[in-house]
This record gives C-alpha cells, sequence and structure tokens, in this order.
C-alpha cells in the first residue's frame, strides 16, 4: 500500500531498469503534426515505437505490442476507425492502452470519440492536460461546472495552482475511480491519480509548452512506461522523466542563449539521459 512518497518512489529504479530492458514496441496512433517527436521520444526514453494507422495491419501490429497509445490530436474518420480496430484487439490481447483526448471539450467530434473509446474499452491511462480532463469530468457527469476548453491549450481558469490543488486532486480522484483508470492531468502542477493513490507533480518548466508536441511526447512515453512496467508507476515515470527533461533542456538554452528549438533539441537529449537516481532525487512530489 502507498501511504508516503518514499513509498511511491521505492520502486523507480527496479522499473526504470525494466522498462530498458524490455524495450517496450509501443503502438502509436498519434498526431500526424508530431509524429516524428512522439516518436524520437519513445526511443530516448528506452522503448520501440511503432506508428502503424491503416486498418488492415492494425490487428497484427497490436498483438505484438506492449502498449496502445492513442492521441485524438488529428481526427478523421479512418483514424478513427484504426483507434477502435486497435483498442478492440488491445483488450482481446490485454495489451494496456493509453489515451490522450486532445482537445476534448472543444467539438462534439471529439467528445463523442473520447467518450466511446472509454466506453468502449478498458484503458489503463488517460493523460491529458487539467481542461481537457475535466471535460471528460463534465461529459461523464463528475463535475457539473461549465469549462470550455481552450482549443488544444488548457483554458485560464483551469490551471492549476496551490490554492486549487486540493480540489482538483479530489477531481481526477473521482474521475480515475469512475473510469476504473489511471489518469494524469498535466500543468504547471501535475495531478496522478490511479482512484487510491493520488499525487501531485512540482516539476518542469514554462518553456515546455511552447513547443508544439511537449504534450503528445509526454503521453507517448506514459506508453512506453506502462508497457514497461504498471499503469500509476510507469506514468510517474514518465511525468518525472519530461518534467526534469525539461528543467535540464531550459538550464541549458539559457546557458547558451538559445530558444525553443534548442530546447526541443535538449529535451529529447535529457530523456535519453533519464536515470533513476535523478528521477528520485530531484522529483517534487506530495501525496494528496
Amino acid at each position: 500500500m502507498i501511504n508516503t512518497e518514499k513509498d511511491l518512489l521505492n520502486k523507480i529504479d527496479e522499473y526504470l531498469t525494466q522498462i530498458k530492458e524490455r524495450n517496450p514496441l509501443t503502438h502509436c496512433i498519434t498526431n500526424s503534426v508530431t509524429i516524428n517527436d512522439c516518436a524520437n521520444a519513445v526511443l530516448a526514453i528506452g522503448g520501440s515505437p511503432f506508428m502503424a494507422e491503416d486498418a488492415e495491419e492494425l490487428k497484427e501490429v497490436v498483438t505484438i505490442a506492449d502498449v496502445l497509445v492513442i492521441n485524438i490530436g488529428k481526427l478523421s474518420k479512418e483514424q478513427i476507425n484504426s483507434m477502435h480496430v486497435s483498442a478492440k484487439v488491445a483488450n482481446e490481447t490485454k495489451t494496456p492502452i493509453v489515451l490522450d483526448p486532445v482537445g476534448v471539450g472543444v467539438t462534439q467530434l471529439r467528445n463523442k470519440t473520447t467518450l466511446d473509446l472509454i466506453n468502449d474499452y478498458d484503458i489503463a491511462a488517460v493523460r491529458g492536460n487539467i481542461s481537457e480532463i475535466k471535460s471528460i469530468a463534465k461529459l461523464v457527469g463528475v463535475i457539473d461546472e461549465n469549462n470550455t476548453a481552450k482549443g488544444v491549450d488548457v483554458n485560464v481558469d483551469d490551471i492549476i495552482t496551490e490554492e486549487n490543488l486540493s480540489a482538483n486532486g479530489e477531481i481526477i480522484k473521482e474521475l480515475a475511480n469512475k473510469l476504473n483508470t489511471t489518469i494524469l492531468a498535466s500543468g504547471p502542477i501535475d495531478i496522478l491519480s490511479d482512484g487510491t493513490t493520488t499525487v501531485a507533480i512540482d516539476n518542469g518548466d514554462d518553456m515546455m509548452p511552447l513547443i508544439t508536441g511537449s504534450g503528445c511526447m509526454l503521453s507517448s512515453i506514459v506508453g512506453t512506461c506502462v508497457g514497461g512496467s504498471t499503469p500509476l508507476e510507469g506514468t510517474l515515470i514518465a511525468i518525472l522523466a519530461m518534467n526534469l527533461a525539461g528543467e535540464k533542456a531550459r538550464a541549458k538554452v539559457e546557458e547558451k542563449d538559445e530558444g525553443t528549438g534548442s530546447f526541443r533539441t535538449y529535451l529529447i537529449d535529457y530523456l535519453y539521459k533519464t536515470n533513476a537516481e535523478s528521477l528520485v532525487n530531484e522529483s517534487n512530489i506530495e501525496i494528496l
């Protein structure tokens, strides 16, 4: 049972080693805008990316994959069909599914696609920004407030702060319980919950949202880490790795007086250099 931050961190070394040794085959149906960054992030953290989308080959791909990542960032009828084909096979083969509900709450198509996926299939983990997570909570009746997502970005009214951390933690915990999944709401402070354990992660850097694809990259490495460990610990490893890489990339950019293009490169570099000692000793987490 997880009662303290130490309990949550004590298996990171074991699980990170397991992820890198297993080299999880990470099948991503993802946003075409960010697909190259996602593949590089998966490689950097220790996974093997596979980016198939054609329904004719998906059954074969999912059957051999260690995890399926579904990102609804750039939807089409063909892609939605591929998502359902893949998710059905994943549940049959007990392959974990990670869902990134990009832009849910913005359009009816994204709402329907997200609801269909969470209602029809077992989802191991959901990773979205806090506006997206609250939109899902509203759609399934966990909250009734009228928040409106701002495209793929966080609504300013939803931003997680020290003042609203506890209230948002309760929402995410309740939603994780209702959906029987692990949920990561990312933002200035990240909140992770499997419905039993809820934790706040206060790492990362405000330059991360300034590059396209940081959220998609995070969801892809959540997939890799879940595919090589467990939903709660795997998601924790992924968010810590991403956040600490962001902090180190920002420091490097400032040292060299560079910008966001260099930041993107350094982010991948530091993901590649992720180690358990750094994740444990440099993390700033709190059990809520």
